[in-house]
């Protein structure tokens, strides 16, 4: 496995699709040296997005954090989210009833302005189901363990609806060593106890690629060819990259270590096209 400089790589790119956590920022806050890369593309005229599987903010807010965390010029429209996705869908596909959710409220407060009503699992009465339309998995927070995951598995038992899940992740470190789990991570349980395919939004699913490709096209001729997708995770930004045709980097700088990259890619048969210790070289 080759280890090759960053820079050297995506400046021979036209568009760079990142990652945001493990690839700009970490547990620790920003990634140091992520402000002067980024400056560094922009100066080599290179169109950047941000593809993020988080459910939690609007575009606003996710650039309101980075700049909070530093990296002082990404702007909104250049941010990308699951939540966006899911949020589309939602508003395209669901007309009337009420949608509840797993989550905090202020995911649900961005991603459910449908016009429907939306209630937290919790206040779900399970002998009055009749007006309930869909069901979301928002985030990983905000609610009970004990009480809430049981009460949506007995839902989801009692009453076939679409059932949204509007981040993939399977977990997310919280430190160098150790992760939580995430949302995407609580929704594949559930679909393995009743059996179900639920609704994915986020990567590897090709939703955001294809949101992100046709807004190049708007701006310019980009061939998939002439973009890259960096993220930290095999299963969600290599593979992804990977199935949407564009070529790919994996970054040793948040879920994928240096000490069992290679391992993953054998073992897992996703192979990026270039592997980097960071975006930071």
């Amino acid at each position: 496995m080759q280890v090759q400089s960053f820079i050297s790589i995506a400046q021979q790119f036209k568009a760079v699709f990142l990652d945001s956590y493990g690839v700009l920022k970490n547990y620790n806050g920003l990634i140091e040296g992520v402000q002067h890369t980024i400056d560094i593309l922009r100066s080599k005229k290179v169109t950047i997005r941000i593809l993020t599987n988080d459910a939690s903010r609007s575009q606003l807010q996710q650039a309101e954090s980075f700049y909070s965390l530093g990296l002082h010029n990404i702007h909104e429209s250049e941010i990308i989210t699951s939540g966006m996705m899911a949020k589309q869908f939602l508003e395209q596909k669901i007309r009337d009833g009420k949608i509840a959710y797993l989550g905090t409220e202020n995911s649900a407060h961005y991603i459910l302005q449908s016009g429907l009503e939306h209630i937290p699992v919790s206040d779900v009465d399970l002998k009055r189901l009749d007006d309930i339309s869909a069901f979301v998995f928002l985030d990983d927070e905000g609610f009970d363990w004990n009480t809430d995951i049981n009460k949506t598995v007995n839902l989801l038992r009692h009453k076939n609806l679409p059932v949204i899940v509007a981040n993939s992740d399977k977990f997310y470190p919280v430190s160098k060593n150790d992760v939580a789990v995430a949302t995407g991570g609580i929704a594949k349980l559930v679909e393995n106890m009743l059996n179900k395919k639920f609704i994915h939004f986020g990567k590897p699913d090709s939703q955001m690629f294809m949101y992100a490709y046709d807004q190049l096209s708007t701006i310019g001729n980009y061939g998939k060819q002439e973009i890259l997708m960096v993220g930290d995770t095999l299963h969600t930004d290599i593979l992804g990259g990977n199935k949407f045709g564009v070529k790919t980097t994996l970054v040793l700088s948040g879920n994928t270590s240096a000490e069992d990259a290679e391992l993953q890619i054998n073992a897992t048969g996703i192979i990026p096209d270039y592997v980097c210790e960071s975006i930071i070289s």
